[in-house]
């Protein structure tokens, strides 16, 4: 067949591969432990697999209604009045989506126009900013606190203008490892009463939380939730990263623009896994005991690169560790990692991947959701440099 080249001009013309395929890549490439992707090693409970071959034998393989199906809906609304005493309705203010990211990049599509104005913290998952700008968004960039990555909310004032339509939040944050504070919610509630700024709140690593930090959802306080889209995801929840299903919570006024999106996106997701995710979330402790599991590999990573030449920082949620190799090397954060996979057999993800602008903090991020023997033998390989 006769190959033309066709001009297409690039809407994101700065942007190749992500640094999660090409890290993967080149961890399978050199046979190295992959500690850079975050997806857990270990399989999902054995009652939730079999679940969802019993509905597939049943007969639930065709199309699930547009938002999702109620049952599963019903659970979600049952799981978060649970935990944050609000009522959201399965009728019209909950949607399941093909994944969490997926959702994320339908509320921007349903909310950004030309021109708006949109606050992202830094270092970010790296969906948020391609999303905002594909819908001609302007990308407001803030760089969290280093060492900490808090928030300095004095230069989120400086930066809200009248243009300013949404604002993005990660909690827990990814690749940070941090999360909000009542003093951070308080700013935040200050920063937009009377205001019409809008709330993208990525929740996915809710119920992987440490230390008896409470998980301060948009959804506990309702000036917040009026204004908020939360995102939360399956995959984390279930340690089922390949299914790709998620949800998204939101008002009905800003839950109908979602859905108008929605359904020419993905119209629904996978009808029998929905079913079965229904049914497993009917018990409390699958997603109630999920912060102590993940805790105790937090913990056993952390115990067992105590002897290494590496500094880590503070985890409070989410299954990353972020690290400092400043005894180790002068490279920067990428040239290290590539080393570390092709000499060291270990792959991490480094964390100038998720600014804007060229950073060298040289720190990186280890994914710790991992069985014991994949993080024992990775770290005995960390502990030789």
């Amino acid at each position: 067949m006769p190959h033309y080249d066709y001009p297409v001009k690039s809407k994101l013309p700065l942007l190749g591969l992500t640094i999660f395929a090409t890290m993967s890549q080149l961890a399978a490439e050199h046979k190295a432990i992959n500690l850079s992707q975050g997806f857990p090693d270990f399989e999902t409970n054995e009652e939730l697999i079999a679940s969802v071959n019993t509905y597939m034998k049943s007969g639930f393989n065709q199309y699930a209604p547009m938002p999702g199906v109620m049952k599963l809906r019903e659970a979600i609304s049952a799981k978060t009045f649970d935990l944050h005493s609000i009522n959201y309705s399965p009728e019209t203010e909950i949607t399941i989506t093909s994944g969490g990211t997926q959702a994320i990049y339908t509320v921007m599509v349903s909310c950004i126009q030309e021109g708006d104005e949109v606050i992202i913290f830094e270092p970010a998952y790296d969906c948020y900013v391609p999303a905002v700008k594909l819908h001609g968004g302007i990308p407001v960039l803030i760089e969290l606190e280093y060492p900490s990555y808090s928030i300095n909310w004095k230069e989120v004032i400086k930066r809200v203008t009248s243009k300013t339509k949404m604002i993005v939040l990660n909690n827990p944050g990814n690749p940070s490892a941090s999360v909000l504070g009542e003093d951070d919610i308080k700013q935040l509630q200050k920063i937009t009463a009377g205001t019409g700024i809008l709330i993208l709140s990525d929740e996915v690593y809710e119920h992987i939380i440490f230390d008896n930090h409470q998980h301060l959802s948009m959804a506990r306080y309702q000036d917040l939730a009026n204004r908020s889209f939360i995102v939360a995801s399956f995959g984390k929840l279930l340690h089922t990263t390949g299914w790709k299903i998620g949800y998204c919570l939101a008002p009905a006024n800003l839950m109908a623009e979602f859905r108008k999106v929605h359904q020419f996106m993905v119209f629904s997701v996978n009808t029998p896994i929905q079913y079965a995710i229904a049914d497993f979330l009917a018990k409390r402790e699958n997603y109630l005991n999920l912060s102590e599991f993940y805790q105790q590999k937090r913990d056993y990573f952390i115990q067992f690169m105590k002897p290494t030449k590496f500094q880590l920082l503070p985890v409070a949620g989410s299954y990353f560790q972020l690290a400092t190799y400043k005894k180790i090397s002068e490279e920067n954060d990428y040239e290290f990692c590539v080393k570390l996979v092709k000499e060291h057999g270990v792959a991490a993800i480094p964390v100038s991947a998720f600014y804007g602008r060229p950073t060298n903090y040289k720190t990186i991020r280890f994914c710790f959701a991992k069985k014991p023997d994949t993080i024992l033998a990775a770290v005995e390989r960390l502990s030789k440099l």
